[in-house]
């Protein structure tokens, strides 16, 4: 049974940051990438971030410059550190990981930025 158990999100005040972590356990072989989608009221669930486990990352044109996604291969945990935070950045965050098989979602997490 693979899990990812997500944490971080939160309120804040325009400008400052937050960092979301999402671990998934259980095993999962054959990883594609892992990454954030997030979506906010009224508009479509986007891709936010992602990152293969060959490194390569990719971001959407809102986040990048303030945005960093990385990850710990061996422990199957992708990070997401949110700098310069916008209130347009409020959504649902949800974190994932796909393999070759199948793809598996966080519970997903709020981040609400204040103006």
């Amino acid at each position: 049974q693979v899990q990812l158990v997500e944490s971080g999100g939160g309120l804040v005040q325009a400008g400052g940051s937050l960092r979301l972590s999402c671990a998934a356990s259980g095993s999962i072989f054959s990883i594609v990438d892992m990454g954030w989608d997030r979506q906010a009221p009224g508009k479509q669930r986007e891709l936010v971030a992602r990152i293969t486990f060959g490194g390569t990352t990719n971001y959407t044109n809102s986040v990048k410059g303030r945005f960093t996604i990385s990850r710990d291969n061996a422990k199957n945990t992708v990070y997401l550190q949110m700098n310069s935070l916008k209130p347009e950045d409020t959504a649902v965050y949800y974190c994932y990981v796909r393999n070759v098989r199948a793809a598996y979602w966080g519970q997903g997490t709020q981040v609400t930025v204040s103006s």
